[in-house]
């Protein structure tokens, strides 16, 4: 059962649109043929009212309505007419699951909560309300009031009740303790469906839910991305994995393939971002940074596991960076379709190394532009060098550069002022030049590009066209900054002209 938009919502600073509810309850039905999905609590808003209206009109259309949950509570029936009305049959009660809630929060004894469920169920059933009762606290409720627990359970026990819900609401289990209460419960009441609802506060609700599952638990509650109040939820993408890889005994019907393409729309929904290391969706687990992992896999796949990325509709990666070697630009250049000889392998590993100390990481569609850049090296000698540059621009003065250049071996500054950083850089460079009567070609065209999809930290591509003697040539630079690209490509025209 997935509770994203229930529990899932009640993430920090999360909240869904009536159409955004709509979309992802489609998506988990149709697309990942999740069984049931709780959708929201009762009486919560108008704003909630209407989007369970929104979903449980297209459910009942579907014939899903009896997938479509609600969190309801023991408030002489007004959560059940408030489903009544929003075309819901299947409610989850909210109950006190340890004596500590019973006592401090309600004020009631086992009794009195006892013949209030009974009413509630009862009134559902003259409304055609399927229920489910989750025990809140549960887990605490076992760990300091079993006999309460036991006792809650003997009363439900002979109610019209479908499902009893177990919930780790402080997520305070470990494995051991996962395995042991349910168990127990399970040995106890073999003809009754249990559910467990993991939370993930000491990061152990897979391992909780490994152990429910191997206790003989009937139901899972996740969340897509582990959403949830505090540290969330046990995540429905690792929970698949888990089972489908670990637990062969356990038959589940999820479309793994389509894990990572919901999880995607749901962080863009909820503006949660995932952890670039978060198993199965995180944008870095199927990337290989060091080279010798890359090299590993080009010798008999040494470095798979099972969790292979196409199962997750996702793609193996081989970064660039500075620990990456050869293998990993070869693997990414076999993507591209290209191939080098040695030696401007050799040149494009030292130039990606050499971004890799200022850029963290080179993409794939870098390459070209670095593969351009290397070759375009080949054509001149670097006689002519630029020492050291200061560019400053900032609101309310112009923009300055002061330049120190290498000229024939004799060291030059200048300081000069433009209508931008380069303009700047370009009027310093053409005193030292007229200092010494030498002519500069004329900049005739300017252009910058980045890779497709690239952000904001990309590398980019500034490519300068001159005319030099009535003739036009270009030149190439290749920086994260636009500025130090276009003065890169600078020292190359200096060169060429040399």
């Amino acid at each position: 059962m997935d509770t994203t938009l229930r529990d899932g919502e009640q993430t920090s600073g999360v909240s869904f649109s009536a159409a955004e509810k709509l979309t992802i309850a489609q998506l988990l039905l149709e697309e990942l043929n999740i069984d049931r999905i709780e959708i929201a609590s009762a009486r919560v808003s108008e704003g909630e009212f209407q989007a369970v209206k929104g979903i449980t009109s297209w459910a009942e259309e579907r014939g899903y309505i009896n997938r479509i949950e609600v969190l309801s509570f023991v408030d002489g029936g007004v959560s059940i007419e408030w489903m009544k009305k929003a075309g819901a049959k299947v409610q989850n009660l909210l109950t006190k699951g340890s004596m500590n809630h019973l006592t401090h929060q309600l004020k009631k004894t086992p009794e009195q909560h006892f013949s209030e469920i009974a009413e509630i169920i009862a009134l559902a059933k003259e409304n055609n309300i399927e229920t489910n009762v989750y025990l809140e606290d549960w887990s605490n409720g076992m760990r300091n009031s079993q006999d309460y627990v036991f006792q809650f359970l003997d009363f439900l026990a002979t109610q019209p009740v479908k499902r009893i819900l177990l919930p780790d609401t402080l997520g305070v289990l470990i494995p051991s303790q996962a395995f042991e209460f349910i168990s127990k419960i399970r040995t106890k009441y073999p003809e009754i469906h249990f559910d467990f609802h993991a939370h993930n506060d000491y990061d152990l609700s897979v391992a909780n839910v490994m152990e429910a599952v191997k206790a003989g638990i009937n139901g899972l509650h996740v969340t897509v991305n582990g959403m949830g109040e505090r540290a969330g939820n046990a995540p429905l993408e690792s929970t698949v994995a888990v089972i489908n890889d670990y637990l062969p005994e356990v038959s589940i019907n999820i479309k793994e393939t389509s894990l990572y393409t919901v999880s995607k729309l749901v962080e863009t929904f909820t503006g949660y971002r995932i952890p670039a290391n978060k198993p199965i969706v995180g944008d870095n687990v199927f990337t290989q940074t060091a080279g010798i992992h890359a090299d590993g896999d080009n010798k008999n796949n040494l470095y798979f596991n099972d969790l292979l990325p196409e199962r997750f509709g996702r793609k193996r990666k081989y970064a660039l960076g500075k620990t990456s070697g050869k293998a990993n630009i070869e693997k990414n250049l076999q993507e591209l379709g290209l191939k080098l000889n040695p030696e401007d392998l050799k040149l494009v590993t030292q130039r990606i190394i050499e971004l890799g100390d200022k850029k963290e990481t080179v993409t794939k569609e870098d390459l070209p532009y670095i593969i351009s850049d290397v070759l375009d090296s080949h054509t001149y000698q670097d006689k002519i060098t630029i020492e050291s540059y200061i560019l400053i621009h900032s609101k309310g003065t112009r923009p300055s550069t002061t330049l120190s250049l290498n000229l024939d071996g004799e060291i030059i500054e200048e300081h000069a002022q433009g209508d931008g950083q380069f303009d700047a850089f370009m009027n310093a460079l053409s005193k030292i030049y007229k200092s010494k009567k030498l002519t500069l070609p004329k900049l005739i065209d300017y252009a910058v590009r980045i890779p497709p999809g690239s952000s904001s930290d990309a590398l980019c591509e500034t490519i300068i066209t001159w005319v030099n003697n009535g003739k036009e040539f270009k030149t190439r630079g290749l920086d994260s900054d636009q500025t130090v690209a276009a003065i890169i490509a600078t020292q190359k025209m200096l060169n060429v002209i040399a």
